[in-house]
């Protein structure tokens, strides 16, 4: 069993079956279809406003299109240090601004603050050619250490953003796990506490390879259909998108899916604490990082357990990441290959 990712987990046998549903017979492409259709009026709906929908397959591609239709070439994005866009992407927010730089926070947790931001954002001046120029911040819910920003924080952030006359992004790969622990609506998440556009993740929670950059922002909808196209990210056989997307939204199976891998990552913490371990961030959502003894952990290795080391907080701590698949049973087996340590 693998608690290394959700991104190990499979498809999710509804969205699959839409996938399969979808590939019947010939229909437009490029995004003209009617399942595209229907997901892009399902996500307004979800968002309880009319905003621009934009599907991609990946969540590279979402993160950074979506900081490219925000920041110039000869701009800069304001992160944490640790943010996914900073480790995790091969530099892709910077070749699809053009060049923009990156410029790097710290905070517990993989959190970013408005006091914080307001101190780097105070160093750059718009009047001084010299000097970088920010134009984006950009914040990640769930951030990469597991923690959740609440709408009123979020809101914080944004208001700092608009007294700086910077642009807020949200990289959502985990936004409903966050928004499941949090007890937001998708609205309340997003627009309504300043986010300008938002990359809603659903690779991470059952879809095969779909995400949606979500644009509340009108100058930054405008761009994206060009950077999208010029970029290689719009697809031919955009329906497997849009049906991968509707069958998501579909019933409320995107929120029912993160409320099961948190509550499983909830479950599986207990049991690691029970055995000795040390929660080393706040669980809010299906990601736990947890300090292990070296027994515990090899315990865990010759039952089969596939671990990831989080080296970032040291050899002897690891991430286990909950999915829609994970069940209590592969929890009880972790606490049988655990008993008497």
């Amino acid at each position: 069993m693998s608690f290394v990712s959700d991104t190990t987990a499979p498809v999710h046998p509804r969205i699959m079956d839409a996938i399969v549903a979808a590939n019947a017979g010939a229909t437009a492409s490029y995004g003209a279809d009617p399942w595209t259709e229907r997901a892009v009026a399902r996500l307004k709906e979800t968002f309880e406003t009319d905003c621009a929908v934009f599907l991609v397959a990946s969540g590279t591609a979402a993160n950074a299109l979506a900081l490219g239709s925000l920041t110039p070439s000869w701009g800069a994005v304001i992160t944490h240090r640790e943010a996914h866009i900073v480790l995790d992407e091969a530099g892709a927010p910077e070749f699809y601004t053009g060049g923009a730089r990156l410029l790097l926070l710290d905070g517990a947790h993989a959190q970013i603050t408005p006091q914080s931001l307001d101190v780097e954002a105070s160093r750059y001046a718009r009047a001084n050619v010299h000097g970088l120029q920010p134009f984006t911040v950009s914040i990640s819910q769930m951030t990469e250490s597991g923690a959740v920003y609440e709408a009123a924080e979020v809101a914080a952030i944004s208001a700092v953003c608009r007294a700086r006359g910077l642009k807020l992004h949200m990289d959502g790969a985990r936004f409903a796990n966050a928004l499941a622990a949090a007890g937001a609506t998708p609205a309340e998440m997003s627009w309504k506490a300043g986010v300008d556009v938002l990359s809603f993740g659903a690779s991470k929670n059952g879809a095969l390879s779909v995400e949606a950059i979500v644009c509340f922002d009108a100058a930054a909808a405008a761009q994206l259909p060009h950077l999208r196209k010029r970029s290689g990210h719009l697809i031919a056989k955009h329906r497997l998108l849009g049906a991968q997307m509707e069958a998501y939204l579909a019933e409320d199976l995107w929120l029912q899916s993160a409320r099961h891998a948190n509550a499983m990552a909830a479950r599986l913490a207990a049991v690691l604490e029970h055995a000795g371990g040390e929660r080393v961030h706040p669980l809010r959502g299906n990601a736990l990082f947890m300090r292990l003894d070296s027994t515990v952990a090899d315990r865990l290795k010759t039952a089969g357990v596939a671990l990831f080391r989080w080296v970032t907080d040291g050899p002897d701590v690891y991430r286990f990441v909950a999915s829609w698949a994970t069940t209590d049973a592969d929890v009880d087996a972790c606490e049988r290959a655990l008993a008497g340590v």
